[in-house]
């Protein structure tokens, strides 16, 4: 039985797959991590809401996808950036802007998980998880 190395990757992997294939949900199992994350993307509105679902077990997240008029998914690119062989991290001064601007970086950071905007707001750095947009 082979268990999942990098949690975050595989979360991201389901929403690009849900979006790809056109689903209106998609379940993920749930970590305080993911939480965090998926409220990002709701408050910055590249999904509509998620839940919790009790399993019995850690749980789901049940994340409502979002899309467009036209049909084209709101997240049009989720990428990785530090993974479990290769660390990045960023200082206060030097946090990144994903596409100038109009996209998102998710950042880990001692005060908790939150973007781009808002650690160079607050002064810090921390390992950059993901860019979205």
């Amino acid at each position: 039985m082979s268990g999942v190395t990098d949690p975050v990757a595989d979360y991201l992997t389901r929403i690009r797959n849900a979006q790809q294939a056109r689903h209106r949900y998609l379940d993920v199992p749930a970590s305080k991590l993911k939480r965090a994350m998926t409220q990002i993307l709701v408050d910055k509105g590249y999904v509509s809401k998620f839940i919790n679902v009790d399993d019995g077990k850690q749980g789901l997240l049940r994340i409502y996808l979002k899309y467009g008029a036209n049909g084209q998914p709101a997240i049009k690119n989720l990428r990785r950036i530090s993974r479990p062989g290769l660390r990045r991290y960023v200082d206060a001064r030097t946090t990144v802007r994903v596409r100038s601007g109009l996209g998102i970086a998710i950042l880990s950071t001692s005060h908790g998980v939150m973007t781009d905007k808002e650690a160079r707001r607050i002064n810090v750095g921390g390992e950059v998880l993901a860019y979205v947009y």
